[in-house]
């Protein structure tokens, strides 16, 4: 599979190849092994792991409620609740929303033509535009998808390439070239390669884990494992899949805006929590442990745009994750943060649309108003 993130009216193509991000990894979680060797600084964390578990959370917020001293109204503007495309129930969005744009023979045919018409200019992957891999007929298109990703529902799936008829240079080619017609500005996610400067605008996600190195991983994403409900960096990801699993690794995402009515509505002391600073986690920066912000903000409405909220976090930045387990560098989480992380995961489980992922799918969400999570899975030695 390929990744890559983007911006309102862009696009971010993500950086690092999977085993530059491996080794780089592998790093964090040599540092992460002294870090455990140290004294905690601070007092114990609530316990909860990477995983959720259904049970510990009924459990922590049942004896929460029972304390009775909860906040019972929302932080000071905040909506009681928002309205609009982007909140949707994954239970009923496809009665009104068909998120598969499905490409046809005619459309096919002129995004082979630009890609040959691409190769022949003898430019790098970086150089690609509506100049260079022109799609005159479907850029129409595209750019209608394209205000579906800002301004509707918020993703979308385009369908129908035909992966295995190309090289791997050549789907990265199409994949950047749709993806610039969408949106046409890419961003720079690492400025390393193999430890040497570069602009690195490319992810491979696939499985690294294997019984030798499985305790060097740090990222359930280089895993088979089940990735939780998150955010990535940015504000658009998109993701191409060159093949399937044998079984499992359905792709899942959810309204975040549909999870903050919820919480809006029963349990307002979790926006307040939410919405207060946290001790993030920073990965891979040496002397930094960690930045203090929210996890939920509040953009209010302007002249020019409506209001919005927006959810970012990652659950592995606050519990960690195989080689990097949190720092005690770094102050625990708390028992109303603890329930607050689980609850914006069970809430994405009982909200979410699966997009059934197929060979060859591409699908782009609005990383500023969708979770998205992907389900343990299976390789066979065909599919992977």
């Amino acid at each position: 599979m390929v990744e890559n993130l983007g911006q309102p009216s862009k696009v971010h193509y993500m950086a690092r190849r999977a085993l530059n991000l491996f080794s780089r990894k592998t790093e964090d979680a040599q540092q992460a092994r002294s870090r455990g060797s140290e004294a905690p600084t601070h007092a114990s964390p609530a316990a909860i792991t990477y995983t959720p578990d259904s049970e510990k959370y009924q459990s922590r917020a049942a004896a929460r409620l029972r304390d009775g001293s909860l906040e019972s109204t929302l932080p000071k503007g905040f909506p009681a609740e928002l309205a609009g495309d982007l909140v949707w129930d994954g239970e009923t969005l496809a009665q009104t929303y068909n998120w598969t744009f499905v490409l046809n023979v005619d459309q096919l045919e002129e995004i082979e033509a630009g890609l040959r018409y691409f190769q022949t200019l003898n430019l790098p992957l970086g150089r690609i535009s509506a100049e260079t891999f022109p799609l005159a007929t479907l850029r129409p298109e595209l750019r209608r998808l394209s205000n579906e990703l800002h301004n509707g529902h918020g993703f979308f799936v385009i369908r129908g390439i035909p992966v295995d008829k190309y090289t791997r240079e050549e789907n990265i080619a199409i994949f950047t070239a749709l993806s610039y017609h969408i949106a046409p500005q890419r961003g720079r996610q690492d400025g390393l390669f193999q430890g040497k400067p570069a602009t690195v605008v490319l992810t491979h996600v696939t499985n690294l884990k294997t019984s030798l190195n499985e305790h060097m991983i740090a990222s359930p994403a280089y895993t088979t494992d089940k990735q939780v409900f998150h955010t990535d960096a940015g504000d658009i990801v998109a993701l191409m899949a060159l093949e399937t699993a044998e079984e499992g690794g359905a792709s899942k995402i959810v309204s975040t805006w549909r999870i903050y009515n919820e919480l809006a509505k029963t349990r307002p002391d979790l926006v307040k929590i939410l919405s207060e600073d946290w001790a993030v986690e920073v990965f891979g920066n040496r002397g930094r442990w960690f930045v203090s912000r929210p996890i939920l903000y509040h953009q209010p409405a302007t002249r020019s745009t409506p209001e919005r909220v927006a959810l970012q976090y990652s659950r592995r930045q606050f519990v960690g994750f195989g080689a990097l387990p949190r720092s005690s560098k770094i102050p625990p989480i708390t028992e109303a943060q603890a329930e607050a992380l689980d609850a914006l995961h069970f809430l994405g489980e009982k909200f979410c649309v699966s997009t059934g992922f197929e060979k060859g799918d591409i699908q782009y969400i609005n990383n500023m108003a969708l979770f998205h999570a992907r389900d343990a899975y299976r390789d066979s030695d065909t599919r992977k």
